[in-house]
């Protein structure tokens, strides 16, 4: 009996576990009602917001055809005028720089031509008074030339004047000095 015994406390110790488990499964069990009235509760929630969810794709569909589409068509528009406009800009920018170094190519052969001509102008002017004043030395030199060749006329022509009347001189000049010895009167 003693095995019988022992067979009986596992059967009622199997049966206590087995109670124990429908317990705690019933306990569960009443404790996943509530879950399943949330899980009930969100997909109500899930089947009335299916009109809100349907309308917002409406929404976003129509929105990218008239105004997501429109607008960035506008823009890139409006990129192309502006990087076209830009373009224009660098182009007219690279003109007005090939026109200023036209400008001041033109500018510095002007300012050599003037330099040239100013040069030439003064070799000119130099060359003009060079010529002027050897002119002038030429006259210059002929006027004193003749001037001493009429002074030296005069000085002759005084000279025999002055011989000529040395004698007729040194006669007075003796009866001025010597008036009595001369024989001359006083």
């Amino acid at each position: 009996m003693d095995s019988g015994c022992g067979a009986l406390a596992r059967m009622q110790a199997i049966t206590q576990e087995i109670g124990t488990f429908w317990a705690a499964a019933a306990a569960m069990i009443q404790a996943s009602q509530p879950q399943e009235g949330l899980l009930q509760q969100v997909g109500d929630f899930l089947l009335r917001s299916v009109p809100t969810v349907l309308l917002f794709l409406v929404l976003v569909v129509a929105y990218q055809f008239l105004v997501q589409k429109p607008l960035s068509a506008t823009l890139r528009q409006r990129r192309a005028l502006t990087e076209g406009a830009l373009e224009e800009a660098q182009k007219a920018i690279a003109r007005a720089e090939e026109r200023a170094a036209e400008h001041a190519a033109k500018l510095r052969q002007a300012r050599a031509e003037i330099y040239k001509m100013r040069e030439e102008h003064m070799k000119r002017w130099h060359a003009d008074r060079d010529a002027a004043l050897e002119a002038a030395r030429k006259a210059a030199g002929q006027r004193v030339s003749q001037a001493k060749a009429e002074l030296e006329a005069e000085a002759a022509s005084a000279r025999q004047a002055i011989q000529a009347s040395a004698g007729d001189l040194a006669s007075r000049a003796v009866r001025a000095v010597l008036p009595l010895a001369a024989g001359g009167l006083r």
